[in-house]
């Protein structure tokens, strides 16, 4: 399996694992949408909960030239740790969500 196929299955992987752990409050439900042909991942919550409406996006990830940016964590889950957990090369994972001077201190690639 070259590269991108393999990163493609492990950000749908982790984004189902994280999706399938239901939300105790509301009427509110956990969606992913998987735009395989752009290569755009991403978890939603929608539903409502205490009369109120929930449209939220918790996880964002994009893979760019061979690259995983994560766009969006909105989750208390570590996501550059779980996708190197899976076998996501560190170099290969940009927090897109932090501005590009800060980026070099993550530890993660910086674009």
């Amino acid at each position: 399996m070259d590269k991108l196929a393999k990163y493609r299955q492990i950000v749908q992987d982790v984004l189902q694992e994280y999706a399938a752990v239901p939300i105790s409050n509301g009427d509110v439900q956990t969606q992913t949408i998987f735009d395989r042909e752009n290569d755009r991942y991403q978890v939603m919550d929608i539903g409502w909960s205490n009369n109120r409406r929930v449209y939220d996006c918790d996880l964002h990830l994009d893979i760019i030239n061979g690259k995983i940016w994560v766009q969006q964590n909105m989750t208390e889950m570590q996501i550059g740790q779980a996708l190197m957990d899976k076998g996501v090369a560190k170099e290969d994972i940009v927090l897109g969500f932090q501005a590009p001077y800060a980026r070099e201190y993550s530890g993660f690639a910086v674009g």
